[in-house]
This record gives structure tokens, sequence and C-alpha cells, in this order.
């Protein structure tokens, strides 16, 4: 069965942060450096390794899509993924769906479906936390309009209120397609965004993680031409030999990357570089910056 994604609208939260959260950093004197500037003059402790056990490659025939998952924020529907690859559920997967603009979603793609053995269709929805809840939290200070504050979870888009914290549809994050049943997804077709941020998602679907390698190959397939860019055949599918976790497959097969940490001085550096943009080309800093118009470096482990 396909999932579709429930649009209903979302309440827009203030855009003032409220009080306690830091002031927006001055302008650097000078140009700012750039993003290869601020990465070679890091600190080898100013990165983190990825999870192999939190960890999925997506071999496709041209090259590997690499998905870090947020255990810390859908704990069932992480565990149902993993249970889900270690059952063989997406072996010869497909891409079925590619909305310009929006999304690209995948799923086992099988005719006809495999039911799930060990892992299951449908979970309840993870859509928030409690504000309480032992996540990290590193605060951007610039206003926001889907949220009273945002900032960064362990490298995840984030946002929260008074009430709740949850992660954000930025470029790259990976949710869990669903019907218009809240609890009606768990996790057996997923999705990346490829377009501009549709915040109004935020709250509406279980983010599960983020795309840390290979967007380029999820954003460049051709455009679906049937409903909400959905494939028409099977035959226009693109193909992927399996969904995996990283932690088992052996060292030889493994993609080892590190992300900066986005609690450490370099991070706020290139935040800050990208808020008061200044060079030879961005002569009119900006003096603010969007959740979303941020990238966390990645990189090959070292």
């Amino acid at each position: 069965m396909r999932f579709v994604f429930g649009l209903a609208a979302v309440a827009l939260a203030a855009c003032q942060s409220p009080a306690g959260v830091s002031a927006i950093p001055a302008a650097p004197p000078g140009n700012t450096p750039s993003i290869p500037e601020v990465v070679a003059a890091s600190k080898p402790e100013e990165w983190r390794k990825l999870d192999p056990a939190n960890t999925l490659y997506m071999d496709f025939p041209n090259g590997r899509v690499i998905i870090e998952l947020a255990p810390q924020f859908a704990p069932n529907h992480v565990a149902n993924i993993k249970a889900l690859s270690r059952e063989g559920f997406f072996v010869n997967g497909g891409v079925t769906r590619v909305q310009d603009n929006f999304v690209t979603q995948w799923a086992q793609a099988a005719e006809p479906l495999r039911a799930p053995k060990v892992g299951v269709e449908k979970l309840n929805a993870e859509f928030t936390l409690p504000r309480s809840a032992p996540v990290s939290f590193n605060v951007l200070p610039d206003p926001d309009t889907f949220a009273d504050e945002v900032g960064f979870s362990d490298g995840f888009y984030a946002a929260r209120d008074k009430d709740r914290v949850w992660l954000a549809h930025c470029y790259g994050m990976v949710g869990a397609g669903r019907d218009s049943d809240e609890n009606s997804g768990g996790g057996t077709e997923l999705y990346t965004i490829i377009g501009q941020s549709p915040r109004a998602l935020d709250r509406q679907l279980t983010v599960v993680g983020k795309v840390v390698q290979g967007m380029e190959i999820l954003a460049a397939f051709p455009r679906g031409t049937g409903d909400a860019g959905f494939y028409k055949t099977p035959a226009e599918y693109h193909r992927y030999a399996d969904m995996k976790i990283a932690a088992d497959l052996p060292e030889s097969q493994r993609t080892n990357l590190e992300e900066m940490r986005t609690d450490s001085a370099s991070f706020q550096t290139l935040v800050n570089a990208r808020r008061w943009r200044k060079d030879g080309f961005y002569t009119k800093p900006v003096g603010r910056i969007g959740l979303c118009n941020i990238t966390v470096p990645v990189r090959a482990a070292k």
C-alpha cells in the first residue's frame, strides 16, 4: 500500500524566541570564512563518528545513500526499520515517488508486496517528545516562523515550544510515510525532503533520521508523472539493492563518516559566518539565518 502525507495545516508559533535565548552574535570583522576554511581549522574533538548501529545504507547502481537514524526521537520506528532491514523486507526495493520541490519516497516495491515477518506495517506516531526529554538541544537564537525555538539535537534539525520538542522537515531529513490516520505509518515506506523545507509537516509525520551522504542521488531521479509525483508503473521505479544497517556489514564494506558536533565552537563559527556572510560576492550581510539554511559538515572519518 502506498502511503501519502497528511497535509493538515499546522498552527504557527510566535516568531519571537522566548526569554533566556542568547542574543544573535555580532558580525565578525572583515570577510567571513568559508565552510572549507572552518572545517580545516576545526579540532579532532569537534567531530563525532556516526554510530554503525544507527546508520543505514541504500546501495543504488550509481552510488550509496547513507542515512543516520534518530532513535532518541523515534525509538519504535527506528527499531522497526532495523527489524525490517534484518528480515530482508527492503531487498530490491525501489524509489516509487519523486515530487518536484518536495520529496523522494521509497519502499519495498515488490510485486506482489511481501508482508513483514518480524517488523510491522503500522506503529503509533512519534511526532514529538516532552520538552523535558533527555535529548540535547543547541539553540539557534535567530527567529523562526514555525516554532518558539529551533536548533540542533546531536546534529539533527530540531524545534521546540514550552511543552514539546521535535525534528524539523529540512532538506535531507527522513520520515515515515503514512495515510490520513496518524498511526498508519511504521517505516515500511520512507521519504526525504528534496526541495524547499516544508516545515508545515513538522509534528504531522514521524521523522526518523537524515541523509548524510547521497542526496545528489535521491534528488536527481526523474520526477514522477502520476498523482503527487508517484511513478505510474513499477517499470519506472529506481531500484536499490537493499537497505542495510552498517553494523551488520563487515568493516571492509562500511563507509565510515564523521559529522561536526553542533555544540562545538567551530560549528558556531560556521553558523555565524553564514549568518553574516561577506566575501567577494556577498556584500550585504543579512544578520539572520534560518534553521534549514545550515548544513552540518560531514567527512570521511579520520
